[in-house]
């Protein structure tokens, strides 16, 4: 066995501390990233990820403590000196401009786009060199706009590459990839690793971090709680050191009461955004929805998602085709579907899930304001708030789905995603009562990316009420990016891509690889647009 001394670490975070206010968001962490190694940085939501990777980038100065680059101390709050050390980023949401070229986007801030042809043709050379010496195929001269999500990403990481990082940080990487496309990551990253790169490897996805890294350092409400090898490590010890508790994943059996048909849609066609071509409108889709039972949407974010959701929640119309809700047309008016018995999960709980500066309890109460439980009209266009009702109704959505992190009068941009996401779950699935005790469930339920970015902990709440709300007898459609997360909840699984949707199957009818086939468009599962047209 030999005695030789360890190698020196590339990167060394030492005592990093960063208060924001009250808030400590990084207490006092220590941590090194070894040459060639993945470093996987694991936490909850607001465990104080994104804080170091800031401090870290220079997007933020600590309080206290010091990083060390390559053995050389990093100058605290300048970007350009982390750039210039060799570290880059690879954001969950790419940073690439869709109208320019490959070569365009990677020469972009650091050498003038336009160049005398000699130049340029060197710069084309010297991409090309980076993208095969690490095994990232591309074509310099291609648009962006034309590329798939994988190939995006390719680019991101080449970018980061071409311009000289030797610590690679990937921020959720497989988080909008099909399966094929995580395969050609991961072995990617080992083709890296193996030319000496070093990469710290962030995600919500626990079986991939312990295929692909080498370490695990995990933080918790700030503090580094664990590190160790992770090939000493399974899912349930991470799990466990993320939330300091066990996490049991939502267990669900097959639907046993699938009953009358909630939603139907017949050839329905929308008015996509762009031109004809556009993947962000639906195309002569397809769906039948059934009290009882999960339909599960997959597909890679962009292939008419979005359409299908703000169809199903009125706010936006068909262009063409039919859509039926309890055997009668849908109409396209948000309140009369919440009147209905449609509930929405909106895929950005910020933006569009709540009003910010709102205080909780108008949340909770927002999308049933004009029912007689909690205004009454006095002239048109002017209600009378029964303030204390809507507060009850608040407090009783607090209670029974757990929602932490402030009063009835908290604005609700206070509240973690979590027990923001439980805002929204709550005020959903929880119908006033009526005069007699009774509140009414929902009979449709739209949850659009119901657990994106949330942690391990979170996630298996919002599951388990999807699960309790199908059993229930609602008809449950889950739209979610999340492959695992669709294996486990849906009983029915369909795929869409080029707002097309495809056959809804039963789960157990699918592989991974044929979903994933399905989602990149080449299955034969949707037809062509020469079909279509």
């Amino acid at each position: 066995m030999s005695d030789a001394p360890a190698a020196r670490p590339v990167l060394s975070l030492r005592g990093i501390t960063k208060r924001f206010g009250a808030l400590t968001a990084n207490d006092d962490i220590s941590l090194d990233l070894g040459p060639a190694q993945v470093l996987a940085l694991l936490g909850e939501n607001g465990a104080g990820k994104s804080t170091l990777m800031s401090i870290l980038f220079g997007h933020y100065t600590a309080d206290a403590g010091e990083i060390e680059v390559f053995g050389e101390r990093l100058p605290p709050g300048h970007p350009k000196a982390a750039l210039a050390a060799g570290i880059g980023m690879v954001h969950q949401h790419f940073t690439l401009a869709d109208n320019l070229s490959v070569l365009d986007n990677v020469l972009m801030g650091t050498e003038p786009l336009w160049r005398p042809a000699s130049a340029r043709s060197a710069a084309r050379e010297r991409l090309l060199d980076v993208a095969g010496r690490f095994g990232l195929p591309v074509r310099p001269e291609a648009l962006i706009a034309d590329l798939s999500v994988g190939e995006r990403q390719r680019v991101e990481i080449v970018k980061a590459l071409y311009r000289g990082a030797r610590i690679l940080i990937l921020d959720e990487p497989t988080a909008v990839l099909t399966p094929q496309e995580s395969e050609a990551l991961f072995d990617t990253l080992a083709h890296m690793v193996a030319d000496g790169l070093s990469v710290i490897f962030i995600s919500h996805k626990l079986p991939e971090v312990l295929r692909v890294s080498h370490r695990v350092a995990v933080l918790r409400n700030g503090k580094l709680v664990a590190q160790a090898p992770t090939a000493g490590v399974t899912q349930a010890q991470l799990a466990l050191w993320m939330v300091g508790h066990a996490v049991h994943a939502p267990t669900r059996t097959p639907a046993s009461h699938v009953g009358e048909v909630v939603c139907a849609l017949d050839d329905v066609s929308t008015e996509a955004d762009g031109d004809a071509d556009s993947r962000n409108g639906l195309r002569h889709a397809s769906l039948t929805l059934h009290a009882g039972e999960i339909v599960a949407i997959a597909g890679v974010s962009g292939n008419g998602q979005v359409a299908l959701a703000e169809l199903l929640s009125g706010t936006r119309h068909a262009a063409g085709g039919r859509v039926q809700l309890l055997g009668k047309p849908l109409p396209a008016v948000p309140a009369q579907l919440v009147d209905q018995g449609v509930a929405r999960i909106p895929e950005d709980r910020h933006a569009v899930g709540v009003v910010g500066d709102l205080p909780v309890w108008e949340n909770v109460v927002a999308e049933r304001l004009r029912s007689a439980a909690f205004s009454r009209r006095l002239l048109p266009g002017l209600r009378w708030i029964r303030r204390a009702a809507a507060r009850a109704q608040a407090q009783r959505v607090q209670q029974a789905f757990d929602v932490r992190g402030g009063g009835l009068d908290a604005p609700a941009r206070s509240l973690s995603g979590g027990n923001m996401q439980k805002l929204i779950l709550g005020r959903s699935l929880l119908a006033p009562e009526d005069a007699k005790g009774n509140a009414p469930a929902p009979r449709l339920i739209v949850a659009h990316q119901p657990t994106w970015g949330l942690d391990i902990g979170a996630v298996a709440y919002v599951q388990q009420q999807l699960i309790a709300a199908r059993d229930a007898g609602a008809a449950v459609l889950l739209i979610s990016d999340d492959l695992d997360e669709v294996l486990a909840l849906g009983d029915r699984v369909a795929v869409m891509h080029g707002g097309h949707i495809g056959e809804a199957r039963p789960a157990q009818a699918w592989s991974r690889e044929a979903i994933g086939l399905a989602m990149a468009g080449t299955d034969g599962n949707h037809p062509s647009q020469e079909a279509r047209a």
